[in-house]
């Protein structure tokens, strides 16, 4: 089985997680705060603070920017659970509006139609590494949570993507293009942001055994074994973003001879992130399902996987909130769309079995 996206894991990775056993620090320690400032000056912002998730980084933003009960976030459906996850836990309610049909990420038309006078907050999501129309998202005046977990590379319009909404959330997931396994990052240019996720993570302020704490916060902190993972990470981010351009490349150049197989647009004004290389299975055209088409290619031995089923139509927000209008582009989206293997992890061998797997079950449902 070709895996769907392994980690891209080396004997630097190796190295420092033997280092920083060895000195001693399990927990948060040198390797978070060297994290945190290298990550500062990647994403060109204020602040970086490093969390344990990327769930947490949104949760801990949310409740930072005082969201909470009776209030409403709006967001998108076409994300993993998490991104309306938290939403619930800070005790508001997640509105869900449909997306663009050509990127998939949130329409700011539809979310400007949205606001109300509960609205807290918008969390829109980089999808697949391409950044969300922000300028329109900001311009609603209320804050920006943005979720970029697949946009480390980003830029959007120039600008780094990390340094423009008011708490912008990062991935360390395995899958991630800066993978440690597990963790997350949330950069601000807010210092009041910054010091309330300050009080949120660490629990504790204090010198030795003596301590305060300001609220009641949440365990929340990056251990320096994943932090010095994700440093190394850092340090291959060129050269890992090379590869999967390549790939990219080379999945274009392929569905171009499939009809009814699309890949998402990406916008020539912004450097997207390449974190997924997500496709359109449209059955009348591909004479097959997507779901077909997933089946037919694990047959041939290629793992794929879906970004995302729309999370309004899972159990728990279809039953929680039964009163959620139809989102027909995320629905129609969520039917379709299906990511080939990317991982600079990959030989261009690996993916050229992919595209010539993709080539032969195409032409047996199509002939």
């Amino acid at each position: 089985m070709l895996g769907f996206q392994p980690p891209a894991i080396g004997d630097e990775e190796i190295a420092a997680v033997t280092e920083t056993l060895r000195s001693g620090w399990l927990t948060s320690g040198p390797s978070a705060a060297r994290l945190e400032e290298r990550m500062k000056e990647f994403l060109e912002a204020e602040h970086v603070l490093a969390l344990a998730s990327g769930t947490a980084a949104l949760h801990l933003s949310l409740v930072a920017l005082g969201v909470g009960p009776g209030d409403e976030v709006i967001t998108t459906p076409i994300t993993w659970p998490a991104t309306a996850n938290v939403i619930v836990h800070t005790g508001a309610t997640p509105v869900f509006v449909d997306v663009r049909a050509d990127d998939l990420n949130i329409d700011p038309a539809r979310a400007a139609d949205a606001v109300t006078d509960r609205t807290r907050a918008v969390l829109p999501v980089d999808l697949a590494g391409q950044p969300a129309d922000l300028d329109p998202l900001t311009a609603l005046g209320v804050p920006v949570v943005e979720d970029a977990a697949h946009a480390a590379e980003s830029f959007y319009r120039g600008r780094k993507v990390g340094s423009i909404a008011d708490a912008t959330c990062f991935s360390l997931y395995a899958t991630k293009n800066i993978a440690a396994g597990e963790g997350g990052l949330i950069s601000t240019n807010r210092d009041d942001v910054a010091q309330a996720v300050l009080d949120l993570r660490q629990m504790r302020r204090g010198d030795g055994s003596i301590y305060d704490i300001p609220v009641p916060g949440y365990k929340a902190n990056l251990s320096d074994v994943l932090a010095a993972i994700a440093l190394c990470q850092l340090d291959k981010v060129d050269k890992h973003h090379g590869i999967r351009q390549r790939q990219f490349s080379l999945y274009d150049e392929a569905l171009g001879d499939l009809d009814g197989i699309t890949s998402l647009e990406r916008d020539e004004r912004d450097l997207h992130a390449l974190h997924l290389y997500i496709v359109r299975v449209d059955p009348e055209r591909a004479g097959a399902t997507r779901d077909e088409y997933q089946r037919a290619l694990r047959e041939e031995n290629i793992a794929t996987s879906i970004h995302f089923l729309p999370v309004h139509k899972l159990t728990y927000y279809r039953e929680r909130f039964p009163e959620q209008p139809p989102l027909p582009i995320a629905e129609r989206a969520g039917d379709e769309i299906m990511s080939l293997p990317l991982s600079p992890a990959h030989s261009d061998g690996d993916i050229g079995d992919v595209i010539a797997a993709l080539h032969r079950v195409h032409e047996r449902f199509t002939s």
